[in-house]
């Protein structure tokens, strides 16, 4: 199943996140029961505003657009379909 990668930028401020974070796990699993939440980084920029990066599994990029919709309080930056993952162990030790 396809992951992707969606970027959020909120209207909250970093202690109401978790309220947020929990409706969101609410919705992948009432609602939205084809998408796996995979996990989130939480970032708060110089301005204070949160934003996450999240990557979620799903059947297509307009469901997890419709999740987010559904959970609001935020704004979409960008979404994409994510085409592989490494980490350093993936590359030989200089």
């Amino acid at each position: 199943m396809p992951r992707y990668m969606i970027v959020r930028l909120f209207d909250c401020t970093e202690p109401e996140m978790p309220t947020v974070g929990r409706r969101s796990r609410e919705l992948t699993e009432t609602e939205f029961d084809e998408i796996v939440w995979e996990h989130s980084h939480v970032v708060v920029d110089d301005d204070v505003k949160v934003l996450t990066y999240c990557v979620y599994e799903a059947p297509s990029a307009e469901m997890v657009v419709e999740h987010s919709l559904k959970l609001g309080r935020h704004a979409v930056a960008s979404i994409q379909e994510i085409a592989g993952d490494v980490t350093p162990a993936d590359f030989p030790p200089v």
